[in-house]
């Protein structure tokens, strides 16, 4: 399955965006996709995931609150939009996907995901 992420940018602390992650290819009717971000000079960290044919979703306490996960199965795309931004958001902003239905403790894990998108920026400025 190949994914394309887009959707990052430049925006001021407290603002929002939406991020997004397109597949094709494959899709992931019975699968699971996770968004994963890495800042300079940090190794890359958890954000979100979500199975995609349950509402269960596994959130980093980091953006507990802010973020939120969802899915159009239509169009094979999960979006995450991001509120009230923080300077600590910044970061390459990576979307991963699998095929496989992993059980919900393994979605923080990106050995969990098969396929991974080539990275979106977001840059939060105060």
């Amino acid at each position: 399955v190949q994914l394309q992420a887009s959707g990052g940018g430049l925006v001021q602390t407290g603002g929002c965006l939406k991020l997004s992650c397109a597949a094709s290819g494959r899709t992931f009717s019975s699968g699971a996709v996770g968004w994963f971000r890495q800042a300079p000079g940090k190794e890359r960290e958890f954000v979100m995931a979500a199975r995609w044919n349950s509402p269960a979703t596994y959130t980093a306490d980091s953006v507990r609150g802010r973020f939120t996960i969802s899915r159009d199965s239509d169009k094979s795309t999960v979006y995450l939009q991001m509120n009230n931004l923080k300077s600590e958001d910044t970061a390459l902003y990576y979307c991963a996907g699998t095929t496989r239905r992993p059980i919900v403790s393994a979605l923080p894990n990106p050995a969990t995901y098969d396929d991974w998108g080539q990275g979106t920026q977001v840059t939060v400025s105060s």
